[in-house]
């Protein structure tokens, strides 16, 4: 059988529309907040992006049902993508670094990832702790499932894992970052609610990345 290989297509400016809000952020009050890794190692969160241009991720918690097919999505990205561009790809939770390990089986997400437990990067880049929806929001591309049959998998997985816990702040929201190399801040994204995500073609084509997988549910056509 022959290989299936991702299915690509080009993005450029004139094809797409950015209508999230960019918000403003003081880089410099979380430069120093640690961040850990599967190990319980921490880092700055500045060594994210330091020496280059990094997409950050900030997930609500990882039982959220919809954090998690996004993250499904997030692994679907060809590795050669992300080099080619010279870009670092970063989630990060707010759980115990012990559910990090369990999350990347769960969702095939092969880069790196860290937590932040005590929501110090939250709190101080102001994310918000409230759902806010609205009539004109877009609904997010990557989250499959129905609100009700999302809370039914989160619930199953909080009550099949080895340790019942939430695994995260169950108000906390999340967010999308572009930073780097050094202070540079090219775009940040807060979640107004759990479906407020950044499409993954718009954070990668604002970040330099010109190919990006199709997520549609569209039929694929594979020539063998």
């Amino acid at each position: 059988m022959a290989k299936v290989l991702p299915i690509t297509r080009q993005i450029t400016k004139e094809n797409i529309e950015i209508k999230r809000s960019h918000v403003k952020i003081r880089l410099e009050d979380v430069e120093d907040c640690l961040i850990y890794d599967r190990h319980g190692v921490s880092v700055s969160f500045r060594e994210l992006y330091q020496d280059r241009k990094s997409v950050i991720i900030f997930v609500r918690n990882f039982l959220c049902y919809s954090c998690k097919e996004y993250v499904d999505d997030l692994s679907k990205i060809p590795r050669e993508a992300l080099k080619d561009a010279g870009i670092r790809l970063v989630v990060i939770g707010q759980s115990a670094h012990r559910h990090i390990e369990s999350f990347c089986s769960l969702t095939g997400y092969p880069y790196e990832i860290y937590v932040d437990p005590e929501r110090c990067i939250h709190k101080k880049l102001g994310m918000k702790r409230e759902e806010i929806f609205s009539d004109s929001a877009h609904p997010s591309p990557h989250v499959k499932s129905g609100m009700l049959m999302g809370h039914m998998k989160s619930m199953w997985r909080a009550m099949t894992s080895p340790v019942f816990d939430f695994q995260g702040d169950l108000h906390q929201q999340g967010g999308a970052l572009i930073l780097g190399p050094g202070s540079e801040v090219h775009f940040s994204h807060f979640d107004m609610n759990r479906l407020d995500h950044m499409p993954i073609n718009w954070l990668l084509q604002l970040a330099g990345v010109q190919q990006t997988l199709d997520f549609s549910d569209e039929p694929k056509i594979i020539h063998v």
